[in-house]
């Protein structure tokens, strides 16, 4: 029961709550991204969630658009603003997802919506993270989050499908403010967000 309305009910209001409660503080990074980034405080991209079905992610923009001479992007390292670095380390660039929390496309916790070109990229084992809808934060996250392996990541986005409960989801739940509070596994080693993945 908990799988369905329950957990459905639950986010909503939890989404709907957190939205009212950081309302200042959502306007004051929208203010200071929207002059780091050229009036473009905040990006959509195109996510897979439950059974693979395509939604459209909000978050908050932490890198800007600057090009090369050639009109290619620069790296993630020269695009990440100051301000947009800060909203990364205190995962504040998370919060606009309460939005596709209330919508019903997000959880507030289950394995991260990746990217789209990735699905063809699964195993199997791989691709049973999509057995339960995305979440803001999950099992992955607060285990290492972006500083452990793609290899990890998948592992314990398996382990949480199979390990579904109200108590699985608590627990995360104040593991995620312990994570955030103490800004743990932000940036894969060595990348100023993380390493994109490239199959098995």
């Amino acid at each position: 029961m908990y799988k369905g309305i329950v957990k459905r009910v639950i986010d909503f209001l939890a989404a709907l709550i957190g939205l009212m409660l950081l309302s200042p503080l959502l306007l004051i990074v929208t203010i200071g991204l929207y002059f780091a980034n050229q009036g473009k405080p905040f990006f959509f991209q195109l996510r897979p969630g439950l059974n693979g079905v395509i939604f459209k992610i909000v978050k908050f923009k932490t890198m800007n658009d600057k090009k090369d001479a050639s009109g290619l992007l620069l790296s993630d390292q020269e695009r990440l603003t100051k301000i947009g670095a800060f909203v990364r380390k205190t995962s504040l660039d998370e919060i606009p997802q309460l939005i596709n929390v209330l919508k019903g496309d997000m959880s507030l916790i289950g394995p991260r919506p990746l990217l789209p070109q990735y699905l063809s990229l699964y195993s199997d084992f791989q691709s049973r993270r999509h057995e339960v809808k995305p979440g803001i934060t999950g099992w992955a996250q607060v285990n290492g989050r972006n500083a452990i392996s793609w290899q990890k990541k998948f592992e314990y986005d398996v382990w949480y499908v199979d390990n579904f409960s109200m108590a699985t989801d608590v627990k995360i739940f104040f593991m995620t403010i312990k994570k955030v509070f103490i800004s743990e596994g932000i940036n894969m080693q060595g990348q100023a967000t993380a390493e994109a993945f490239k199959g098995n």
